[in-house]
């Protein structure tokens, strides 16, 4: 009566101890217990923007190897629990071990999405600008909703958020937001979402209640790791300071610390304004400068590689990645991996999971086309990386 759930228990464990392989779980605690021992050394923590980072970083780790060993443990007590009650012939547990054991496959599952996330970048905290299309207060309107979608999602994560600049639009909605996400693998989780999103409804701001068709873009960069250096030369930079403000207008800074930096050679902008200091401002703002110009030169190879994956279409900034449609029916389509769902309303309130799933199966696909010309080309490493000019 039990044999069969013994059989998929049995399965987790096997397909967990293949991820566990597959994540290199006892390199990540030979790293732990290497950072933990930086921890230790006095004066660790007289640099607290250097500990910060380490701190990230044994937590990033510890979470690739305990989420696996909780795991194993609930598998092992599955386990024990489906021999007691074959053993007992107790079918009053069958409903208990029924739940479980789909429990357990969801876990599995999710915790195989990891294996996934190997991409270089993909354990890196993330800088998201979301912005809105043509469409005026429609279009702003948009872009505070796929503001809110990713602050949910976030949460959901238990991510740190942080916003490190927004403007509100004119009648509603945002002109513009930036934040910043730290947490585990957080752009590997929150790279899926760059690019044009499609919203279909009738508007709640036309008085005749006519359909409507609005565009918004969420671009998600990965923060700068400390060894790779981006020379932006103070020639190329034009910096502009303003008042403070929030949404609304609210909390108004009466000095002007928010600092805006244009890019000369490629008419690259970033802003900040979450500090009253506007040296700090600045340095923000730089940072995500940097991030934007690491982020061209990126692309600008995985570009030359898409070149060469027959059939692929163009995901890169600017294209039309997913569709949202409230009328006159219900549907949220991804037209990368071609998912769908009807349940619009948990997805735009942070329920992305599906939806990232499926992405990191389409891309793993993409890329192992041409797994073979990936090696001379990361440009994750030690040494400078000019701007790119205009």
């Amino acid at each position: 009566m039990f044999e069969e759930h013994a059989e998929r228990i049995a399965e987790f464990k096997t397909r967990l101890e293949e991820l566990q392989a597959c994540l290199k779980t006892d390199d990540a605690k030979a790293l732990i217990a290497r950072l933990e021992g930086q921890m230790a050394v006095s004066g660790f923590w007289d640099d607290t923007e250097a500990a910060q980072k380490t701190l990230q970083k044994l937590k990033g780790l510890r979470v690739l190897v305990e989420a696996p060993e909780e795991l194993a443990r609930e598998i092992e007590d599955a386990g024990v629990l489906v021999e007691l009650a074959a053993e007992e012939s107790d079918e009053s547990m069958t409903k208990e071990i029924e739940d479980l054991v789909e429990a357990l496959d969801a876990k599995v599952r999710r915790a195989e999405l990891s294996s996934l996330l190997s991409g270089p970048r993909d354990d890196r905290n993330v800088i998201v600008n979301i912005n809105p299309g043509a469409g005026g207060t429609e279009s702003c309107d948009w872009a505070e909703m796929l503001l809110r979608m990713i602050q949910r999602y976030c949460e959901r994560r238990s991510f740190d958020v942080e916003v490190i600049d927004i403007q509100a639009g004119a009648e509603a909605g945002i002109k513009s937001a930036t934040l910043k996400v730290s947490g585990p693998f957080a752009y590997g989780n929150l790279k899926s979402e760059t690019g044009v999103h499609r919203l279909v409804r009738i508007s709640p701001f036309d008085a005749n209640k006519r359909r409507h068709t609005s565009f918004a873009a969420i671009e998600v960069l990965s923060e700068i790791e400390d060894d790779i250096e981006i020379e932006v030369p103070d020639e190329d930079l034009k910096m502009e300071v303003f008042r403070s403000s929030g949404p609304g207008g609210q909390k108004v800074n009466k000095t002007s610390s928010a600092v805006r930096l244009i890019h000369t050679p490629t008419g690259i902008v970033t802003s900040c304004q979450i500090e009253r200091s506007q040296h700090r401002n600045r340095a923000t703002a730089l940072q995500l400068l940097k991030a934007k110009l690491y982020d061209i030169e990126v692309k600008k190879q995985e570009a030359e590689l898409a070149a060469q994956r027959a059939g692929q279409q163009d995901v890169a900034w600017g294209s039309q990645i997913r569709s949202y449609v409230l009328q006159p029916y219900q549907m949220v389509k991804d037209h990368r991996t071609n998912y769908e769902t009807s349940n619009v309303d948990q997805v735009l309130d942070g329920d992305l999971d599906a939806f990232i799933e499926h992405y990191l199966r389409w891309d793993l696909a993409q890329r192992s086309q041409t797994r073979d010309h990936d090696a001379g080309t990361s440009l994750d490493r030690t040494g400078p990386v000019s701007a790119p000019a205009g």
